[in-house]
């Protein structure tokens, strides 16, 4: 399985427009990030889990040409807003894309993105074949998908795990039923937004009390804000086994 960060930024994503903080200043690649999202290679499918503002760039950024479906977390704009731009793959693939997400966040998108299912296939426009789940398991071309459900203050966000993989991006608790579903984990994406409390994320000391009690062999942080500090700061504090991610980092696992 190969996993690419394409976004690890929060939902401004940084740098943050007019900030001149040492982070958004900084000439640090791994201090330039692209909203959340990552993109996995698993068993000849590919699939992307979020379409924020950055979709565009981040498909052209990773080289990525083929893309079997998409996976929705949750409905926030940082992670739908770049539903539009999967028409390339429409017009590479020639089928509709099979986009994933519970009934909620299915709805939203069909609000906001009226034009794609109004029913009048206006040439050019986005063909999606929305796709209904819930919290239990589903499989797409024989690759299993367990969702991990968790909360985002009082929004329920899935995660998803895929094999040894778990990706959990906006949490900010996972229940002990949902830990259960990511025991024996081998690599952990989660989400790790800032040093100061906040009302809908993990914390970075809350994350890595989260990443020890999961206690996969390696844990990537990701949805990063530039409060938390500078990539290479951090980095260098964070205990064993556990790393900051950077955009468009690659992680093969075994």
């Amino acid at each position: 399985m190969k996993v690419t960060l394409l976004g690890t930024g929060t939902s401004q994503g940084v740098p943050v427009i007019g900030c001149d903080c040492e982070v958004c200043t900084s000439l640090d690649f791994r201090d330039k990030r692209f909203r959340a999202s990552i993109h996995i290679e698993v068993d000849g499918l590919s699939l992307v889990v979020d379409t924020g503002p950055d979709f565009r760039m981040q498909m052209l950024r990773a080289g990525i040409k083929k893309l079997d479906a998409v996976l929705m977390t949750h409905e926030h704009k940082d992670h739908t807003a770049g539903l539009d731009d999967i028409r390339p793959f429409n017009f590479l693939q020639k089928k509709d894309m099979p986009v994933f997400g519970k009934p909620n966040v299915l709805e939203q998108i069909k609000r906001e993105f009226a034009y794609i299912f109004s029913g009048n296939r206006y040439p050019g426009i986005p063909q999606v074949e929305a796709v209904e789940i819930d919290d239990s398991g589903f499989v797409i071309e024989g690759v299993q998908i367990t969702p991990i459900p968790v909360m985002h203050y009082k929004l329920p966000v899935l995660g998803f795990r895929i094999k040894d993989f778990t990706y959990i991006t906006d949490a900010n608790y996972i229940s002990e039923e949902s830990l259960a579903l990511i025991e024996g984990t081998d690599t952990l994406v989660l989400n790790a937004l800032q040093i100061e409390a906040h009302i809908s994320h993990f914390t970075l000391a809350e994350a890595v009390d989260m990443a020890k009690k999961i206690g996969a062999r390696k844990t990537y942080f990701t949805h990063i804000s530039h409060r938390l500090g500078l990539h290479s700061k951090v980095e260098s504090e964070l205990p064993e086994g556990i790393s900051l991610g950077y955009d468009n980092q690659v992680i093969i696992l075994p």
